[in-house]
């Protein structure tokens, strides 16, 4: 009687070759279209914060950046032309205590008032931006932040903020 299983005889290695997978061809775009959708949302969440609407030549400092709170600052810019914006929105010198006071007004939900980021442009004079910050102060929003470019780098920075203790007179 002859042996018949797989280490021989008649019924063993009837695969052979062609039993065997061939090597896939395709290339699985699985992983690729994963990765491409993560960095299309880091690029969506970060362009945005990489520029900001109103364009300022801002001065150099070396001062360290300060963090930010919970509460969303204000942006306030002017810009060489003396033109001033509240966050993307021109606003005329002439409406600008009345549009302070409202945002003083908003802080009865909190404690603090609100944080103000102000953006000069560097070829304003000195008086002009003292201008501004005494009606930020005449409106009770005394944390005033300096938003300055580093030297070593050229990403925007904030200088200073003021507590009220130095009050803008």
């Amino acid at each position: 009687m002859a042996m018949s299983g797989p280490s021989g005889g008649a019924g063993g290695r009837r695969r052979g070759r062609g039993g065997r997978r061939a090597p896939m061809a395709d290339i699985n775009v699985t992983p690729l279209v994963d990765v491409m959708l993560v960095l299309l949302i880091i690029f969506m969440i970060t362009a945005p914060l990489l520029a900001s609407a109103v364009p300022i030549d801002l001065p150099e400092s070396r001062a360290k950046p300060i963090e930010t709170e919970e509460q969303e600052p204000v942006q306030l810019s002017i810009n060489a032309d003396h033109s001033i914006y509240i966050g993307e929105e021109a606003v005329p010198e002439a409406e600008l205590p009345a549009r302070l006071d409202a945002i003083a007004g908003e802080r009865q939900e909190s404690d603090k008032p609100r944080q103000i980021m102000l953006r000069a442009d560097r070829t304003l004079d000195y008086g002009r931006v003292m201008r501004v910050m005494g009606e930020l102060n005449r409106a009770g929003l005394s944390r005033i932040a300096l938003v300055t470019t580093g030297s070593e780098t050229a990403a925007p920075q904030t200088a200073a903020v003021t507590d009220g203790s130095d009050a803008v007179q």
